[in-house]
């Protein structure tokens, strides 16, 4: 059996997930599963409070710091989740810098995160002590229009807000070692060995998944291949540019290789996107230290002959939204942004 370690300091001090291969009986491979001791409480019908580390942030901008929190119990409809792996995205650095409200402290940032159920509160159906799961930031009550309908995925139930408590009751699940209450931050809050999440941001998925990989499913992958996939709906054989090849660029360049667009091309200042983006279906590279004279849009259009299909600006700059705008099919061109 062989561990592997993942851990950064910089992100989260003192945090490391251990992962460990062994070899199945059904499988020919080995597969990566998370090496964790099965608390008494996942099979308690009464989950007792929990005590654990988190990195909670105290103030606007200031580092965040590893202490000793309390978990509490779910209430109804919510379960409380074993963090195996957690990413950061850059909402978590956005409104880490907000000084007013909805920026409010102290609390425990983390939304994109791979965890197992360690226990469940009532009215939970589905979900059982020891499923893997992704949280998401966004509800899914499966029974309002909005969730029923292939058009939207904002759930008109439970709406998004950016809340500091449970979507519910507006309460909070954390409490440091003082008894003093720890806010939330998007229904997640994954930067904590423990959470509580409301089941309708909680997806179920496949344990043989690699945390590392599974916990960008809980935002930045998903972003980027739904805006292609399920928002833009790029059409087989279509042109697609895409601003920025972060994390949510990527997904997008896989989104639209997914739906079968014939030319995808990546922009941005880093010269490595470039071998990075052919990974991920991006077909033409453009860097825009290296055009010279010519603008990016102008670039675009020429290599599109006439501009792109679908445009993606994945960086939130408006800058660059000006500029995706300009390398669009002019006239009744599909565009998304």
């Amino acid at each position: 059996m062989q561990a592997h370690i993942y851990k950064d300091d910089a992100i989260l001090p003192g945090f490391a997930i251990e992962l460990s291969s062994f070899e199945h009986s059904n499988h020919t491979r080995q597969q990566p599963f998370l090496r964790y001791r099965l608390l008494s409480s996942m099979e308690d019908k009464c989950p007792e409070p929990i005590r654990c580390k988190a990195a909670v942030c105290r103030a606007a901008g200031e580092p965040l710091t590893v202490e000793e929190v309390v978990v509490d119990p779910p209430k109804a409809y919510e379960l409380r989740i074993k963090i195996v792996c957690t990413s950061l995205c850059h909402s978590d650095v956005t409104f880490w810098r907000m000084k007013d409200f909805p920026g409010v402290f102290p609390r425990i940032f983390g939304h994109e995160a791979f965890g197992v159920v360690e226990s469940v509160g009532e009215q939970v159906d589905g979900f059982a002590a020891g499923d893997s799961v992704v949280p998401t930031f966004l509800s899914q009550c499966s029974e309002c229009a909005d969730c029923r309908s292939s058009r939207s995925n904002v759930c008109s139930k439970y709406r998004f807000a950016v809340r500091p408590g449970m979507p519910r009751d507006d309460t909070t699940r954390f409490r440091d070692a003082d008894g003093s209450p720890l806010h939330h931050f998007l229904g997640v809050s994954s930067f904590s060995e423990y959470t509580v999440v409301d089941v309708t941001q909680v997806v179920k998925v496949d344990p043989a998944l690699p945390p590392p990989t599974a916990c960008l499913l809980s935002c930045g992958a998903t972003t980027g291949v739904g805006a292609a996939w399920k928002l833009a709906k790029v059409e087989p054989g279509s042109s697609v540019a895409i601003f920025g090849l972060g994390a949510v660029g990527l997904a997008v360049a896989e989104g639209a290789r997914i739906c079968g667009a014939s030319k995808i091309i990546g922009v941005d200042l880093n010269p490595e996107k470039d071998e990075l983006g052919k990974k991920f279906g991006v077909t033409h590279f453009i860097n825009p230290k290296e055009l010279g004279e010519k603008t990016v849009s102008q670039v675009i259009v020429e290599m599109t002959d006439g501009g792109a299909d679908y445009c993606f600006e994945c960086v939130g700059l408006a800058a660059l939204m000006s500029d995706a705008f300009q390398s669009s099919r002019a006239d009744g061109a599909r565009r998304s942004s």
